[in-house]
């Protein structure tokens, strides 16, 4: 949500969706019986009923930033490589790749019999294009700089090197050449994310500013195709025949069906409507002692973001004292109840580990947190140095439930802990308020952000100076140093006391107020198998599940 968002994220509560800035990759559905090997009885109906909370943004992997898109491009798309039920690379639309002894040179062998849903053979070319359609400075792509590990790919993005420059060659139809500045180990798991995802230029070309706004104006190489997409009311996915591994998929029919309130997703759920439903905190008591319930802490982080270009935001005291004045574990435990933890930290816990074997988070542990009355000696200060004793913001919000009720706890505590503060909530639909923060258009935004790939940098490198996900604006000449070093640097122990030097100004500064790390709960049916919930990148793979034991 977002993610992963990635993962872009929309709200926290969810009916078990992807809605949120992407990551990635930030979205909820389940850890419903993973490694099952069931097969599914043929007899009974492979249709899987599920919700989400927003509708999709784009199907175009050159223009798709949040979590719902990249989930259901996930499904009906296929890159070089494809995560597993373990989160690693597997073979997909490349058979075998090879790696140069100096780690920077990738050549990938496209799969012979991999087609498009119109017919047309997958071929090496179509994954040129489509990354170089990415970094095409005339696209605008928000996510271009998640390829600038690859040659030339941000000099061409800026409009400073030639499309030929880039390190992406199809050197035939099945061959596949791809140069790195320096080598990544997550890269291979990089080619399965929905920006990643191959285009057939012919038909990317054809079909013109339209291309991923509708199921006929999309095409499909993944286990599914969407069959249907009503705008705002949900969408079908069916089975790909034509997918080299169609075999494997047991699933005949997805349906989504787009819910915002998740009482109303609860109810469905127990009229048997929907196979699975996220739950509030006032829910959670009611459903915890069943078989059909559980709950997870993801690799998703939701935060505030302050908008520099407001003056009393670029104070980085009235920053630092907003971070300090709300009680973020009483959004956690109390609001969601959901198994969400708080966060005083920017890359999440249980994430990744360093060349020592260590999570990221040992090293830098927590940094701030709750402190009203540190909070209102540095509110005081801020005030003084903008020459004033009243401040009026306001806050970007979704428009979910619990959305609504984290933002309403939010301005309540901040108004009686911060005295002169007044705080009005703009709530928002999801792709309304993506638009206004890529415009810049608010004072602090309420977000979040799923990971694209395992490795500390999908967060960090979000604040660099005038990248695409650095929303508000914020800037710090030593922080932008320390995320160029890192993304150059072949010492895996240097790059990574850079990344933990680069959090450290990020949270000391307050860019964002970090508030919590998401869990879910959710309840799922029990003959509901194997879905695959994914760690990073895309939230969920149906291509191993099935319906098993539905009476």
């Amino acid at each position: 949500m977002n993610k992963k968002k990635g993962f872009a994220l929309a709200s926290s509560v969810t009916l078990l969706s992807s809605a949120f800035l992407a990551a990635c990759s930030t979205g909820e559905e389940t850890d419903s019986s993973q490694g099952s090997t069931n097969e599914g009885s043929a007899d009974e109906a492979q249709v899987l009923n599920l919700l989400d909370s927003s509708d999709i943004p784009s199907l175009n992997p050159t223009l798709a930033t949040d979590a719902v898109s990249f989930n259901v491009l996930n499904n009906v798309n296929e890159g070089l490589y494809r995560m597993d039920e373990e989160d690693n690379p597997t073979p997909g639309m490349a058979e075998s790749h090879e790696v140069s002894e100096d780690g920077k040179t990738y050549t990938f062998k496209i799969r012979e019999g991999a087609t498009w849903s119109n017919g047309e053979p997958v071929t090496a070319n179509d994954f040129e294009y489509a990354w170089k359609e990415v970094l095409n400075p005339d696209n605008a792509s928000q996510y271009a700089y998640v390829m600038s590990i690859i040659e030339g790919a941000e000099a061409y993005n800026t409009g400073e090197g030639e499309r030929d420059a880039v390190g992406v060659k199809a050197i035939d139809d099945q061959t596949l050449e791809v140069k790195l500045t320096a080598p990544a180990d997550y890269f291979l798991g990089l080619t399965s994310f929905g920006v990643f995802m191959p285009k057939l230029e012919s038909f990317d070309t054809e079909q013109g500013e339209n291309f991923g706004t509708s199921a006929e104006t999309t095409l499909y190489n993944g286990p599914f195709k969407l069959d249907s997409w009503e705008r705002e009311q949900g969408w079908k996915m069916v089975k790909n025949e034509d997918y080299w591994d169609a075999d494997t998929v047991k699933l005949e029919e997805i349906n989504v069906k787009v819910v915002k309130e998740v009482s109303t997703g609860v109810n469905l759920y127990e009229n048997g409507d929907v196979d699975r439903t996220g739950l509030t905190s006032e829910l959670v008591a009611q459903y915890q002692d069943s078989e059909e319930f559980s709950t997870v802490v993801e690799p998703t982080l939701f935060y505030l973001q302050f908008n520099t270009a407001v003056e009393e935001l670029n104070n980085q005291k009235i920053r630092n004292a907003i971070d300090k004045a709300y009680d973020k574990a009483a959004i956690s435990e109390t609001l969601l109840a959901n198994g969400s933890i708080p966060a005083n930290y920017l890359v999440p816990k249980d994430f990744v580990t360093g060349p020592d074997g260590k999570d990221f988070r040992e090293a830098n542990g927590d940094i701030g947190g709750y402190n009203v009355e540190e909070a209102q000696k540095l509110w005081e200060e801020g005030l003084k140095e903008l020459g004033t004793d009243k401040v009026e913001l306001e806050l970007l919000n979704y428009d979910s439930e619990s959305a609504k009720q984290i933002g309403e706890f939010i301005k309540g505590e901040l108004e009686k802990n911060l005295p002169g503060i007044s705080v009005s909530i703009k709530q928002q639909p999801f792709n309304n308020k993506l638009d206004l923060e890529n415009k810049g258009e608010f004072e602090f935004t309420f977000a979040g952000w799923g990971p694209d790939y395992q490795d500390p940098m999908t967060f960090v490198d979000l604040f660099v100076t005038d990248g695409p996900y650095n929303r508000g604006k914020w800037s710090n000449e030593e922080f932008d140093k320390l995320i160029e070093s890192a993304k150059s640097s072949t010492d895996a122990e240097q790059r990574w006391a850079d990344l933990q030097a680069a959090e450290k100004i990020v949270l000391e500064e307050n860019a964002i107020s970090p508030v919590y790390q998401r869990g879910s709960a959710r309840l799922t049916k029990p003959y509901v198998k194997d879905i695959v919930e994914h760690a990073f990148g895309a939230d969920y793979s149906y291509k191993w599940a099935s319906i098993e034991g539905k009476e």
